[in-house]
């Protein structure tokens, strides 16, 4: 089998037709790269072609470039990694290229055959810039098609000439939501901008354009005499403002962390000053400069390979029959309840919804009928649909309705005893096979189990507020959980479109033991004098989507106080006492609770608008004479995190290194740049981490003494990925 295949019609047709077998989704590889050159050679050499339809044998059309490919191109360069990422992508240049000129006479731009792209559903990546390339583009009328260039939200750019045909397609104002924000778009606003027609047969729209194209059809503008960029290239007055406001939008939201977005902007800034020809080999020198970075392996492996492999099952038990599930019983309307109810109705399952009233179990349905609300107006849903959905939730306090359910999620009151009255009473009702779910953030799940009646039937499903946004699930196993229950949670998350991870049972289980820390070290700083504006901005440039005391204000001063004070119980002598506690006591008392309260660590106006930092802080904790420096602060930040991964792998609580990484960004935004707490460590390398965990310790405390297995390791000079990573799982 090969990737294309082409067939010649009696019309003097050529399609050739793009359909990788074993795949749901066409995908680019070196073999394909190669046949597509041959057979694109054979059409434009056959005197009896007057022109090429190129398509898809499913109802996609392509998904991009497989990104270990990626990898392959460095390691076959040996010594010299960046010419052979270089010259591969050159490669793809020089077909693409092929493909558009189509054999046209280089002086007079005439004779060249027409090639038209039928699209009949999504295309991303390299699936949208061979289109690109073509001379029209028809996309099937199809809902869920979507088209785009996706590339840099894994951490790179499209490197196949879409960044330099899209820029002077579009102009770089047009072309940014594509290229700096990846956006995917339906066939109605992909027409003008990214195809040109949308159809009901694109094939047949195709060949029918083919047939009647002349030479002016098929020459690309910038290919033509006195081309202007649109907008105005950089010294263009219009163009110019362009690029400096772009330039200050990407420093903006990215902190100058994310090294593809400045890429991407350097090489259409450095291409639109020169011939085609050089853009595409700027483009190519700059994407090869992206891919050589660290960052852009990292993201590549975390945000897209582990995140993949593990929504398709990768830490799945053996020998389970699917579990899907079909009724859903949710206790407790809360927020956090309802928030469970809506994501599991939009997948289709029917969902009873559990309070103590009936008003509590309407408001929770409330909370759904608004969110579908707020989608109808956005034009993001149907009536019909929304109708549909809200008739797939029925809230009661009648804890009969629960018979039949083959999945129960807990969302009441983080209070153990209320949490084993409610297990005991549901569990009278349900089926014997019915597993019971814990949605808890910290209360250990071997404990809650006791009880339960079939402990190898109870799990945790830890799901993060707010539930329709968050993209992680947090799935624990306590010390009885049999893999029933953990195919069954894995399969429900699959079902509701979320990443899970699956981690032992433990205190705080992984995302919350780590981020706990991070706010610790945040209010740790404040009373010891450093100024909460340094804190809170080198987060942030160091890669953290809100500083350590924003995030408080967010999640609530109360709630940090109430879990401190659990903690205490629970470890009592072992408790690490520390001025942060203290503090977050003192808020509390103050009545700043958070932004809920208009009061925190920051001050609020009357809208609820963050107006600064509450200067009562530094009325309470004097500032230091002479502040840290900012790497200093971002260390203490970051390490406070990353040794808890650590630590959370060495115990066994973390059972698969890739769920670390895409737990830690899904879950908190963990640094995205860095691909997770390890991945980062891995790119600073583990004997630096060990000694800097020395100077740290030595300086501020037992708290960042290094782990024993960081210390190991640091001795061996080995990487995380290198000892425990899957081989697959190798950075781009």
């Amino acid at each position: 089998m090969t990737d294309f295949t082409m067939t010649k019609d009696a019309d003097g047709i050529a399609t050739i037709t793009w359909d990788v077998a074993d795949k749901s989704m066409n995908v680019m590889s070196f073999e394909g790269l190669g046949t597509l050159n041959d057979l694109i050679d054979d059409a434009l050499g056959d005197d009896a072609v007057k022109g090429i339809v190129v398509t898809s044998g499913k109802d996609t059309f392509a998904g991009g470039m497989d990104l270990n490919l990626l990898a392959k191109m460095k390691e076959d360069a040996g010594d010299d990694p960046a010419r052979g990422l270089f010259e591969g992508t050159m490669k793809m240049h020089a077909l693409l290229r092929k493909i558009e000129r189509s054999g046209m006479d280089p002086k007079t731009n005439k004779g060249g055959k027409p090639i038209a792209s039928a699209l009949p559903g999504t295309a991303a990546g390299i699936g949208l810039e061979l289109p690109l390339a073509t001379h029209r583009i028809f996309l099937a009328d199809n809902p869920k098609a979507k088209v785009g260039l996706p590339e840099i939200m894994v951490g790179i750019f499209p490197g196949a000439g879409g960044t330099t045909r899209l820029v002077r397609k579009l102009g770089a104002m047009g072309a940014s939501p594509f290229l700096l924000e990846g956006k995917m778009v339906g066939p109605k606003q992909a027409k003008g901008s990214l195809v040109d027609e949308v159809v009901a047969d694109p094939v047949a729209a195709a060949r029918e354009w083919v047939l009647n194209a002349k030479d002016a059809d098929i020459l690309k503008p910038w290919d033509a005499k006195g081309y202007k960029m649109p907008g105005g290239a950089p010294y263009h007055p219009a163009g110019f403002m362009t690029f400096v406001g772009a330039a200050a939008m990407v420093n903006g939201k990215t902190q100058g962390v994310y090294p593809a977005a400045k890429a991407l902007l350097s090489a259409v800034y450095e291409g639109a000053l020169v011939p085609f020809d050089t853009a595409l080999k700027i483009e190519a020198r700059w994407f090869t400069n992206v891919l050589m970075n660290p960052s852009s392996g990292a993201m590549i492996r975390s945000l897209f390979l582990n995140k993949e492999a593990l929504e398709k099952g990768a830490v799945r038990p053996d020998g389970i029959p699917d579990q899907r599930v079909k009724k859903l019983g949710v206790l407790g309307a809360g927020l956090m309840g309802a928030g469970i109810a809506l994501v599991s109705a939009q997948a289709g399952m029917e969902v009873v919804l559990i309070d103590r009233d009936q008003d509590a179990a309407d408001k929770g349905k409330a909370y759904v009928q608004k969110y579908t609300e707020g989608g109808l107006k956005r034009g993001k849903t149907t009536q019909d649909k929304a109708d549909a959905l809200l008739a797939r939730i029925t809230p009661t306090p009648d804890l009969d309705a629960l018979k039949g359910c083959d999945l129960i999620i807990e969302a009441v009151f983080e209070d153990p005893k209320i949490k084993a009255e409610i297990t005991k009473k549901v569990e009278a009702i349900i089926p014997d096979d019915c597993i019971f779910a814990s949605n808890t953030s910290t209360l250990p799940i071997s404990e809650l189990a006791k009880a339960s009646k079939n402990q190898d039937q109870f799990i945790g499903i830890h799901f993060f507020s707010p539930v329709e946004k968050m993209l992680l699930v947090e799935i624990i196993k306590g010390q009885n959980t049999g893999d029933r229950a953990v195919a069954k949670a894995l399969d429900y998350v699959r079902q509701i479109r979320k990443t899970p991870i699956v981690v032992n049972d433990a205190r705080f289980f992984y995302a919350n033991r780590c981020i706990i820390p991070y706010v610790n070290e945040g209010a740790r700083m404040v009373t010891e004098g450093v100024e909460p504006a340094l804190i809170e901005n080198a987060a942030k440039l160091v890669g953290m989507p809100l500083g350590p005391l924003q995030l408080t204000d967010e999640t609530a001063i109360d709630l940090g106080a109430k879990i401190a004070r659990a903690t205490m119980d629970a470890m009592g002598d072992d408790y690490p006492k520390s001025g942060a506690d203290d503090l977050i006591f003192w808020l509390e008392a103050e009545g700043r609770l958070g932004r809920k309260a208009n009061a925190g660590f920051y001050a609020y106006d009357e809208k609820g608008k963050r107006t600064g930092i509450w200067d009562g802080l530094n009325e309470k904790y004097p500032l230091l004479d002479e502040q840290p420096e900012v790497v200093e602060v971002q260390h203490r930040l970051l390490f406070s995190q990353v040794l808890e991964a650590v630590r959370a792998l060495e115990e066994g609580v973390l059972m698969d290194i890739r769920e670390g990484d895409v737990g830690a960004i899904l879950g908190w935004g963990f640094a995205p740049w860095s691909g997770g707490p390890l991945s980062w460590l891995d790119i600073i390398g583990t004997p630096y981490a060990a000694e800097r965990c020395d100077q740290l310790e030595t300086t501020y405390g037992e708290r960042f003494k290094c782990p024993a297995l960081l210390r190991e390791m640091a001795a061996k000079n080995q990487s995380f990925y290198g000892r425990f990573g899957p081989k697959d799982t190798a950075a781009a």
